[in-house]
């Protein structure tokens, strides 16, 4: 017989953010109920003064740009000057300027370094109080899911600490509980998608601006569009198809970008470069004018069997195993046919479906719903941030930084792993080094868990030889790293 807190327990944690002391009082006995009420497009987004946008976002990376490229025109014109002149305008107008320093080898801190930081640091900070405060966190958990699925990298160059917070902001949290199909165009679309997977950099070879330049296709968008967020591999489609859809797609850029980042961003087509005629995607032909050609293809993605199968899959293994329940993916699948794609309705099967809460805990939090759940679990407050953004370095998995654009892995493998664990240990000891003063590690274990918690972990918990320790034991216990 099942335990009477593991329902709750399953709920929580394998489809929200996890509980804190008074979780089960405010969200009630009915943990589905409480999670199917986050099902709600509100729910998803972010609102509040002071977000940037990605315009913003931008204008501010030109600003530095700009400067940025006159302090080199003002190195150079010292640099020809020769080396006595040199050391004389060290001192002078043109080094003024710039706003270079009197003594460059003295190094110091780059002022438009910490300003895109604390710039990226809001969003961060508002994406961190948005999970702390969701009732049971299931929206956020969504977010989190097409965050990771559309997902694009800070490494990418400057532009994308601008613009990587207004992305989600502003392309995927407004449509999760939506068509899959408009989450699409507005991801695809998006100018930290474009520059992402450079096709700013795509000429059409046959356009004007192909001939007059010779310059020819990036297909990064069309495989990436294809193979990780569509059809998936194995879908069907074959190299033929990748270049046809790069071509319908050139054209697509952003705002005032060229070679260089000089102007403010949005989405453009730009007709010198987009490749004319027809093009053949999947066996069907397109003659579309200008960027629906390419709007045509991505509707008809969103809307193929295999698309709906690849994210039946992937919603399957993310939530509930990493061998999803053949019967959960066939109704995930049935359903997002059914409904053309409906997320709120998929997000609703993947809640109620039987198979989803049979499985046992076998999914390791990711590092992000570590931390999360590790301060909603102890009421601490998210006021450390910079800490916080280094425990995710640190954990291997930075905010908006995977490694490739097929996202983080969650399986757990890449979870386990022995430098894993051990990150997560020091983060578990750091983060409650100063909150077991206040906290009683057995009593919030009690509260959190209660009868599932295993004989195991109650006894090493209880046995610490300190509150911090306790806390630390309780934060890497299998019930809490487990969803």
């Amino acid at each position: 017989m099942a335990r009477p807190e593991r329902p709750f327990q399953i709920g929580i944690q394998r489809f929200g953010l996890g509980a804190g002391p008074s979780s089960r009082e405010r969200l009630g006995p009915d943990i589905r109920a409480a999670l199917l009420d986050e099902i709600r497009p509100e729910r998803a987004r972010i609102g509040g003064e002071g977000l940037p946008t990605t315009a913003r976002g931008i204008q501010i990376v030109t600003q530095i740009e700009d400067k940025r490229r006159m302090e080199r025109e003002a190195r150079r014109q010292v640099a020809q000057q020769g080396p006595a002149a040199a050391m004389a305008e060290a001192n002078g107008s043109a080094m003024a300027a710039a706003g270079m320093p009197a003594n460059p080898a003295a190094n110091p801190p780059d002022p438009e370094a910490v300003r895109l930081r604390d710039f990226l640091h809001v969003d961060i900070k508002a994406r961190i109080d948005h999970g702390l405060a969701a009732p049971a966190g299931f929206a956020e958990r969504w977010v989190m899911f097409w965050s990771n699925h559309f997902c694009i990298a800070l490494r990418r160059g400057q532009i994308m600490q601008g613009v990587a917070g207004p992305y989600e902001r502003e392309a995927i949290r407004p449509h999760v509980f939506g068509r899959f199909a408009d989450l699409l165009v507005a991801v695809e679309t998006h100018p930290a998608m474009l520059h992402y997977l450079d096709q700013r950099q795509s000429v059409g070879p046959n356009s004007p601006a192909g001939q007059r330049r010779q310059r020819g296709l990036n297909e990064n968008l069309a495989r990436e569009v294809l193979e990780l967020h569509t059809l998936g591999v194995g879908g069907g489609y074959a190299q033929a198809d990748v270049t046809a859809f790069a071509r319908a797609l050139t054209g697509w850029s952003i705002t005032g970008f060229e070679e260089n980042v000089d102007g403010f961003g949005g989405f453009v087509f730009a007709p010198n470069r987009h490749e004319p005629g027809p093009q053949v995607v999947l066996g069907r032909t397109y003659g579309q004018e200008g960027k629906e050609k390419g709007l045509a293809i991505l509707r008809d993605l969103a809307r193929h069997p295999a698309t709906a199968r690849f994210l039946a899959t992937r919603l399957a293994r993310h939530f509930v195993s990493d061998s999803p329940p053949p019967a959960l993916v066939a109704a995930l699948e049935a359903e997002f046919r059914k409904t053309d794609g409906d997320l709120a309705a998929l997000a609703r099967v993947l809640v109620t479906h039987p198979e989803s809460t049979r499985a046992p805990p076998s999914k390791i939090r990711t590092p992000y719903e570590f931390v999360l759940a590790s301060l909603r679990a102890t009421g601490a407050p998210a006021d450390r941030l910079q800490g916080l953004v280094n425990a995710l370095n640190l954990m291997g998995q930075p905010l908006w930084n995977p490694p490739g654009p097929n996202g983080f892995p969650d399986d757990e493998a890449a979870l386990v792993a022995p430098k894993a664990i051990k990150t997560r240990l020091e983060f578990a000891l750091q983060f409650a080094r100063p909150l077991g003063g206040r906290i009683d590690p057995r009593e919030l274990a009690e509260t959190l868990f209660g009868e599932a918690l295993s004989a195991e972990s109650r006894q090493a918990i209880a046995r610490a030889e300190t509150r911090p320790q306790g806390l630390a034991l309780l934060l890497m216990a299998p019930e809490f790293q487990r969803r």
